[in-house]
């Protein structure tokens, strides 16, 4: 009986031991993976910036493919903008849909801009706003913009002056690219668009 005993106890301890060394080897193969993936990235990176979009292509689509954020919502760019690849926003759309779903800010934005303007995906102004907070609430500057207008035209959402007021102040407020937003709005107004101006009698400015 103690033998039986015993021998439970070895088999599970053997089991228990068996289990942890796969979970601790899926951890690493994990950590290894994203690390790869991020190099990769980092590679791809640099090539942006030198404006090698060509060559920048296939290693943002082997990080996308390991599901790096970053590298999904610059392939996304790229087949939005046509850079290194043919433009296409079926392709844009899916790799921007990609990095939100993981929390990418930028990727978020260009989303609603998707779904504002129905390219690679049909027109609705309520996923857009929903993409917009999304983003907004994490700090970006555009899409903070576009929420406010969103709100103060009551496109796929429910008009609100209070709140257009408060993103669309905090969108010019914003220290990454709120200068760039509000020097546009003024030249746009200053041009003759009625919705710049619009907006900035909002902004009282």
């Amino acid at each position: 009986m103690q033998h039986h005993i015993n021998y439970l106890i070895l088999t599970s301890s053997m089991k228990i031991k068996h289990y942890l060394s796969i979970l601790f080897l899926s951890l690493v193969a994990i950590t290894v993976k994203a690390q790869n993936a991020d190099a990769i990235y980092q590679q791809a990176k640099a090539l942006l910036e030198a404006n090698e979009f060509t060559q920048a292509i296939p290693k943002l689509q082997a990080a996308a493919d390991m599901g790096h954020k970053k590298a999904q919502y610059w392939l996304g760019h790229c087949y939005d903008k046509g850079d290194g690849v043919d433009e296409d926003d079926n392709l844009a759309f899916q790799w921007y849909s990609k990095a939100a779903a993981q929390g990418h800010a930028k990727a978020q934005y260009q989303l609603g801009q998707c779904y504002k303007k129905g390219e690679g995906v049909a027109k609705d102004y309520s996923k857009a706003c929903e993409w917009y907070t999304k983003a907004a609430k994490q700090g970006n500057a555009d899409a903070q913009y576009q929420l406010g207008k969103c709100y103060m035209k009551g496109r796929g959402v429910t008009a609100d002056q209070a709140k257009a007021k408060s993103w669309l102040n905090k969108a010019i407020r914003n220290p990454k690219g709120g200068d760039k937003i509000l020097a546009k709005l003024k030249r746009e107004a200053a041009e003759g668009d009625e919705d710049a101006a619009a907006i900035l009698r909002v902004l009282g400015r």
